[in-house]
């Protein structure tokens, strides 16, 4: 790309009043398609929902492109049948109002925007774009990959073809952009975490039979290593998310005759009332805002006032918000009340040191903290199992499992080999301390630029930092236009953006000069939010 420009969402005040200069300009005076008027400026009739990607150089607009998920599409008004000329079952958005000024159209600045549109559509599962190209330009989106349907569309004036993008057509083109879009420079996600070399090498190795003396070998050591890691008395792995553990810890619950007590104070804390709840058990809640630690004194008094509650369900590290529940507090609460503590430590285990003895269930996965791919399910626990009393589906009976020596069903070598090699490679003491320092790192520098995590620091864990965002701004826009600036930050998740927050996770290793480039990029947008006009 030239040197000096910059592609971008637009966010800016002075960016969207040049994007309205640059609309007259081209859509006006070059483009007949609108009456002119003494501002020299148009807005757009869907303006409030475009997506503006913007190049720009030295604080000046070079050139814009629009694009806009929401439909009724433009092109819907100008072809009614508009659906009938598509491909089905794809998930579209509509590509508008390009428009380059007239000293770089010759230049490569075309092709970086159309680049980071691609890639924009890409990130945000959109597998298909339609577009009214201008006559004079159909040579240059067939070259991309678009295909021309139906009638030509427009005024005797301004004729424009209707013409769809697919991903695959775009990737048999002459110029596919995907291969030259950005990498990727920083990875803040809760999931999916980075993953080193080695476990892709491993992963990538020939799949073996699950019965197989080699598999084995592999399997029983990745499960002591697990084990040792928590200090665990048992594990299993099964083949699943972490939902799927949980399921299994509900199935065992299922099987006690005593009534529980879960604890929530984040979505995930809601969503093991929803397994609680799916699998019929007798159980109390204690419910507490999203932001505030458990009140431990209230756990106690409420255990005291019902003696036939036996067993407490909570999440360790409710992801949702960052905050670390304290489990030595709940292990003594159990221990004094002689009920048993399961514990969901999907986002937990791997990324801070956890003690899982006296703990009846835990859960967790492969991926977060353990560093590998998706698709295993772990439960730990440390007293001996027993055939369950109500039946359980197969792939949810941990007895099965234990009873098997851990291999019931068939598992897929891959992802075994990938953990076993990923847990070898963990030293858990010095991951959390780095963990811990670009924790503390990145709070002083988010004080600095006036924004302040949701839970308290004494409170929350480390490689989880959810922050809120004021009204003005929108964490969709600003998660989009970090992930634009090529830093991934959680925010599309329900619980984040029906709160308007935004996260940022360090489950994978990110460079502290990487963690700094982000907060830049992120300062820059807050400051400078979307001024709708």
């Amino acid at each position: 790309m030239p040197v000096g420009h910059r592609y971008k969402i637009a966010n800016k005040k002075w960016e969207f009043e040049e994007i309205k200069k640059l609309s007259y300009q081209t859509f006006v005076e070059e483009i007949p398609q609108h009456q002119t008027n003494s501002t020299r400026t148009h807005t757009d009739k869907f303006h409030r929902e475009n997506i503006y990607i913007i190049c720009t150089k030295d604080d000046k607009l070079l050139a814009m492109l629009a694009v806009r998920p929401k439909r009724p599409f433009s092109l819907d008004h100008k072809l009614p049948d508009l659906d009938k000329h598509l491909p089905q079952g794809r998930t579209i958005c509509e590509i508008r109002l390009l428009a380059v000024t007239k000293k770089v159209r010759f230049t490569r600045v075309l092709k970086g925007l159309l680049e980071e549109t691609v890639k924009y559509c890409i990130d945000n599962n959109f597998d298909m774009a339609v577009i009214s190209a201008i006559l004079k330009q159909q040579k240059l989106y067939r070259h991309i990959g678009f295909i021309p349907f139906g009638p030509l569309v427009g005024t005797e004036q301004a004729r424009f073809q209707p013409m769809y993008l697919t991903v695959e057509a775009h990737a048999k083109s002459k110029t596919p952009m995907l291969e030259t879009e950005k990498p990727r420079k920083a990875n803040f996600l809760p999931g999916p975490v980075d993953i080193s070399p080695k476990v892709r090498s491993a992963f990538e190795a020939p799949p073996i039979s699950h019965r197989s003396k080699e598999f084995l070998k592999t399997f029983n050591e990745t499960k002591s290593m697990l084990k040792e890691l928590v200090s665990a008395k048992h594990v299993e792995i099964l083949t699943g998310s972490g939902t799927l553990a949980n399921d299994v810890v509900a199935g065992q619950l299922a099987q006690l005759s005593s009534r529980g007590l879960i604890l929530s104070n984040g979505d995930f804390g809601e969503r093991l009332i929803t397994h609680a709840d799916n699998f019929g058990l007798d159980y109390k809640t204690i419910r507490l805002p999203w932001t505030s630690p458990f009140d431990y004194q209230l756990i106690q008094k409420t255990l005291s006032d019902d003696p036939s509650i036996k067993w407490i369900w909570a999440a360790h590290l409710e992801t949702s918000t960052g905050m670390l529940n304290n489990i030595d507090w709940l292990k003594a609460i159990c221990q004094n009340n002689d009920a048993l503590l399961c514990l969901d430590c999907v986002s937990s285990i791997g990324n801070t040191p956890i003690d899982l003895s006296d703990v009846y269930l835990a859960s967790t996965s492969s991926a977060k903290g353990l560093s590998s791919f998706p698709g295993l399910a772990m439960v730990f626990y440390n007293r001996r199992l027993k055939p369950p009393r109500k039946k359980l589906p197969n792939s949810l009976d941990l007895y099965k499992y234990s009873n098997a020596g851990g291999v019931a069903y068939t598992i897929s070598s891959n992802h075994i080999s990938a953990l076993h090699t990923s847990i070898k490679d963990i030293d858990i003491a010095k991951k959390t301390e780095q963990i811990s320092a670009k924790s503390d790192l990145l709070r002083e520098r988010l004080a600095e630029i006036g924004m302040k995590p949701v839970c308290e620091k004494k409170h929350a864990a480390d490689c989880v930092i959810t922050l809120s965002l004021n009204e003005k701004l929108n964490s969709i826009e600003v998660g989009d236009s970090l992930k634009l600036a090529g830093f991934s930050v959680n925010y599309e998740s329900n619980y984040l953006s029906k709160r308007n927050w935004i996260q940022i996770c360090l489950m994978s290793e990110v460079p502290i000069r990487l963690i700094d480039e982000m907060l830049i990029s992120l300062n820059e947008i807050t400051q400078n939010h979307r001024p709708w006009s």
